[in-house]
């Protein structure tokens, strides 16, 4: 017969065994999801991987499909699958990378591929490049991409009088005219002052001046000093 402390040690010792079970069964459930999900990224990633390598392998058999068919069976072929004027950019994919096997470039994502040999012109360099490369993954290229990029040197612009009014018409302003002696400036309001007439009709008249000194219409008369 069991005593009541020996049962209650029992009682104990089966409650920490099922817990023990509990939290085994627990981590090996978690460790399992956890494995899981390396694997399904891995599984993911390659899925892609292969997506990149079909790409090239049907862009180099579309090209031999071109070279070695007529121009009316190639065009048939193409006329088949549904597939006229959407072989272009896989023809252009063939000859981008015409120095590589699918197997190389599979580490570059679809999109990056397609923006490549889109633009084998501009990316030429980036191109030749990756023939040096030991391993072509997608870091890689987009080094590469990035080191490329020269900042576009701004050109200045050209300095411009005229502004826009509402209704779609404009007017002429002249920026505000910075002198150490405030010649300009000093001259300009008193001939306001004394004449009565607005600045901009002193500034057109001045204009016109000068424009017609330039046509030859006008010219400096020195005054004799006896």
């Amino acid at each position: 017969m069991m005593t009541p402390l020996k049962s209650v040690t029992v009682a104990q010792g089966n409650k920490q065994g099922i817990a023990k079970s509990e939290f085994e069964q627990q981590y090996l459930e978690e460790r399992a999801t956890f494995l899981k999900s390396i694997v399904d990224d891995s599984v993911s990633f390659q899925m892609l991987a292969d997506a990149t390598e079909t790409i090239l392998r049907h862009a180099f058999w579309l090209a031999k499909q071109k070279q070695k068919r007529s121009f009316k069976e190639y065009k048939r072929l193409l006329a088949d699958y549904g597939w006229k004027g959407e072989e272009k950019k896989y023809l252009k994919i063939a000859a981008a990378f015409q120095k590589f096997s699918p197997q190389e470039l599979a580490e570059i994502e679809p999109s990056t591929l397609y923006q490549l040999a889109r633009n084998s012109n501009k990316y030429k360099q980036i191109i030749d490049k990756l023939l040096d490369l030991t391993a072509i993954t997608q870091e890689a290229v987009r080094c590469l991409m990035k080191e490329q990029r020269i900042p576009e040197e701004r050109k200045p612009e050209k300095p411009s009088i005229w502004r826009r009014t509402k209704n779609g018409g404009r007017y002429c302003q002249i920026p505000p005219i910075h002198e150490t002696d405030e010649q300009t400036g000093t001259t300009l309001q008193k001939m306001i002052d004394e004449e009565g007439l607005s600045a901009q009709h002193i500034v057109a008249e001045a204009v016109a001046l000068r424009q017609a000194y330039k046509e030859g219409r006008l010219t400096l008369v020195e005054k004799k000093v006896n």
